[in-house]
């Protein structure tokens, strides 16, 4: 039998069916497996929004089943499969979200008892840190998540963003986030505009006043944590937190030229490079690095050993 694409129906905590794909490896199960968690906004099963197509999803799956290990990744909410809108969802829903997704993983039959794993990108790093401490959680990759308060995490990207862009647009790029904060925390809606856009304020509200800091204290199991030197989105210094927070076994990569897209760029960092990173692949060597530790780390997490 050869790896297999399966299509799945994932229920949240409120009755909300979250649709997915599970990926098997070839040969029979139970198979070790992982939780694929993505970034934020209105992004699919592969990461993917719109004409932005991360596709981190399919291109992890297929890594992961080349060295026998299983791959769930699911729509958000308003986004694909999923029914609901995407705009009014909550930073703790995608949380609670993924805790139910990863419940209903470990009690697949074809999934081996013990062996499962979380890998999170951007926010979906985030909330992989808090699933780490959960039971049943063997190990935890992180790529590219933040490990300070939200709201430092979203002014250090602002910052770093609007160095990027042509010097005239720089102030009105910290102006809008700027903007954005203040809307958002003076509003006890759902959504809001700001200069004329529809903003999930109840999202930002939540993830400004995250701390993931505990979270990180909390987990016990081996941790992969992977950030670029590229990255402007997410400062690779908070990979010294991680490894200074977590308390078991971690492992930490601050990889020259990566982007916050999974890519590499040879050239000066800057959002504007978005466009061309994306049409190529993710990064074949970060795929081979997750791949191969987490078939490692699951292995030796498995009762049958």
């Amino acid at each position: 039998m050869g790896v297999r694409d399966v299509e799945v129906s994932l229920a949240a905590d409120d009755g909300v069916v979250l649709a997915g794909t599970l990926t098997l490896p070839a040969g029979e199960g139970p198979h070790p497996a992982v939780l694929l968690l993505h970034g934020s906004g209105r992004l699919d099963r592969e990461g993917n929004a719109g004409r932005v197509r991360l596709g981190l999803g399919s291109s992890l799956a297929a890594a992961l089943a080349r060295v026998g290990v299983a791959t769930l990744r699911y729509d958000r909410r308003g986004v694909g499969g999923t029914p609901g809108d995407w705009r009014s969802v909550g930073f703790d829903d995608n949380r609670r979200d993924a805790e139910a997704a990863l419940r209903a993983l470990a009690a697949r039959s074809d999934v081996r008892t013990g062996a499962v794993g979380v890998v999170g990108h951007s926010e979906g790093a985030v909330h992989a840190m808090s699933l780490g401490g959960l039971p049943g959680v063997a190990a935890v990759v992180l790529l590219a998540g933040f490990a300070r308060r939200g709201e430092d995490a979203l002014r250090w990207q602002a910052e770093k963003v609007a160095g990027g862009l042509p010097a005239p647009l720089r102030p009105v790029a910290r102006a809008l986030v700027g903007r954005q904060v203040a809307r958002v925390e003076a509003s006890g809606a759902d959504v809001v505009r700001v200069f004329g856009m529809r903003l999930n304020a109840r999202w930002m509200r939540e993830m400004l006043v995250h701390d993931p800091r505990s979270a990180l204290a909390a987990v016990r199991v081996p941790v992969l944590a992977v950030t670029g030197e590229k990255d402007v989105q997410v400062d690779a210094a908070d990979l010294d937190v991680i490894r200074d927070l977590v308390p078991g076994d971690v492992e930490v990569h601050r990889v020259p030229d990566l982007t916050h897209l999974l890519r590499l760029d040879h050239g000066v960092p800057s959002v504007r490079s978005y466009p061309r990173l994306l049409r190529g692949p993710v990064d074949a060597d970060l795929l081979a690095r997750v791949a191969g530790w987490l078939a490692h780390r699951l292995d030796e997490a498995s009762p049958h050993r």
